[in-house]
């Protein structure tokens, strides 16, 4: 099992996880959260914003489906702005073990 965390605009996190979704992969958790990547924010006019609100999709999902997934988030995910940067990033952790809490059963 893997964890698949895309960080994304905001404006794109209802369309990646439709997209998920509709590729099968339904169950995605969203949190808002805000931050900045290598361009260190970004500067609109005299003013400065360190940081920027984004949307953060968590996943766990068996290994054999990574591949996928990153498809779909990098596509449904990418702006398509010529020169644009902070359309997000996805990282990916391994997962030893999940538990469903209702039930007790282990796996996803």
């Amino acid at each position: 099992m893997i964890l698949v965390r895309a960080i994304v605009r905001p404006e794109k996190a209802g369309f990646v996880m439709s997209e998920l979704s509709d590729a099968g992969f339904p169950a995605v958790t969203k949190l808002d959260v805000a931050g900045r990547g290598k361009q260190r924010g970004v500067k609109v006019g005299d003013i400065h914003y360190d940081e920027i609100p984004k949307e953060m999709l968590l996943m766990v999902i068996d290994d054999k489906y990574k591949d996928d997934v990153i498809s779909i988030i990098m596509r449904s995910a990418k702006t398509g702005e010529k020169g644009a940067f902070g359309d997000g990033k996805i990282f990916i952790s391994p997962v030893e073990e999940a538990y469903t809490i209702s039930s007790g059963t282990s796996g996803l």
